[in-house]
């Protein structure tokens, strides 16, 4: 007997830019389809706006809902995303989880990231315990990263037996085609002798601005090494003055994002990854 394919709607960020989670949903979804399931994506991310792509984009509020109506009434299973440092991520996760209760159906979700979050555990959040109760008892089913993060859902009441923890790690994030690199890029092998590359997001929790320091700091002793920084340049403008008034534009190369094979044969080449936030998930620097 021919099994019945399964139909699963992702509520989730989505390349572009490719980031941790996008990513996982990214190779999810190829995996499903590859299996004969139907998988469809509900960008909730930056490229949200987009259209023509391989996802399903979200124009406003009322957009989002509607459209999780409609995917629940052809038959999908929701599949939500958030972690616990976002309160837009609450919102669009209660209104999912209504979605889908009301039109009869107990959804998935991942609960991505480790076990210190800015909302998350209870400790750091108690105000939001009644709204996490609510986000973790809906769910058939929810997934995290590791055993830390199953115990502290655990401690809001939880059945421990719908938790199921999953390395945010596969094979697929190792698989990719060495190709040529963009000609600025090529340009800059070149030119350095030693060479690290970084993926960031400009955020503070990155400390963009103390590594572009410590790079200054090491041309001062090694003036052939350079700096490739990897990750969509939205909010970029004040580290590129930066790096001017360090005098260091000619060892520091913003290459933006790059598509997968990009950015492992990116990483092939060089000598140093440098990774700097302090609260990563398992594995999430790997794209």
């Amino acid at each position: 007997m021919k099994k019945r394919p399964l139909k699963i709607l992702e509520i989730s960020s989505y390349p572009p830019p490719r980031a941790g989670w996008g990513m996982r949903v990214y190779f999810l979804k190829r995996e499903m389809e590859k299996n004969g399931d139907v998988c469809t994506v509900l960008n909730t991310g930056k490229g949200r706006f987009l259209t023509g792509r391989d996802f399903e984009p979200v124009f406003s509020g009322l957009d989002y809902v509607k459209k999780v109506f409609k995917y629940r009434l052809k038959g999908f299973t929701v599949h939500m995303h958030l972690n616990g440092d976002s309160p837009k991520g609450f919102v669009l996760t209660s209104l999912a989880l209504l979605v889908s209760l009301f039109t009869f159906n107990r959804p998935v979700i991942t609960f991505h990231a480790g076990p210190l979050q800015k909302y998350f555990p209870q400790s750091r959040a108690p105000q939001l315990n009644l709204l996490y109760k609510f986000i973790f008892s809906a769910p058939r089913h929810i997934i995290c990263n590791n055993d830390l993060v199953k115990n502290a859902i655990i401690s809001y009441g939880i059945n421990d037996k719908k938790i199921v923890p999953i390395q945010a790690f596969s094979r697929q994030y190792l698989q990719f085609n060495e190709i040529k690199l963009p000609t600025a890029t090529e340009a800059f092998f070149k030119k350095c002798k030693h060479i690290a590359c970084s993926y960031v997001f400009f955020r503070p929790e990155f400390f963009i601005d103390d590594m572009l320091r410590a790079t200054a700091e090491i041309l001062k002793k090694e003036p052939g090494f350079g700096l490739i920084i990897l990750g969509s340049d939205l909010g970029s403008e004040a580290q590129k003055e930066l790096v001017e008034e360090l005098g260091i534009a000619s060892n520091v190369l913003f290459a933006g994002d790059q598509d997968h094979d990009a950015f492992l044969t990116t990483m092939s080449r060089v000598q140093l990854y440098w990774r700097t936030p302090v609260k990563d998930g398992i594995a999430s620097s790997v794209l």
